[in-house]
């Protein structure tokens, strides 16, 4: 977070930061939150909605845009959540380094961040 010049978001994710970090700047890492550019990836919220923070919608050719984000001069724009968003970065090659996470909790068949290459779901045996 520290190391990264903007938060790129899906939308579901950008809600539930924006209404969890207003309440969370008292340390250093919620006054991070609180105060980094953000870019939200969304054909459906409205700027009105889009209050928290330094806060942009991108519409339209999300592959274009975060690109042309990826060339201006700066720092790492930071993926948080936001497992579709991250699909199509990496289905346009924007994807420079992946660093994951991981919670070993089962919920259904879940969200799959990289596709099965056969084009079907793989269901664990």
């Amino acid at each position: 977070m520290f190391g990264s010049e903007a938060l790129l978001l899906g939308r579901v994710a950008y809600q539930g930061f924006a209404q969890a970090w207003p309440s969370m700047g008292t340390d250093e890492f919620g006054q991070r939150m609180n105060s980094i550019p953000t870019y939200v990836v969304s054909s459906t919220l409205v700027d009105d909605q889009a209050t928290s923070g330094q806060t942009t919608v991108i519409r339209g050719d999300v592959a274009a845009e975060i690109a042309r984000l990826k060339a201006a001069p700066g720092g790492d724009l930071l993926v948080e959540g936001s497992c579709r968003l991250v699909q199509t970065l990496v289905q346009h090659g924007l994807a420079d380094e992946y660093r994951l996470m991981v919670f070993p909790i089962i919920l259904g068949a879940g969200k799959r961040l990289f596709p099965d290459e056969r084009g079907g779901h793989a269901h664990p045996r």
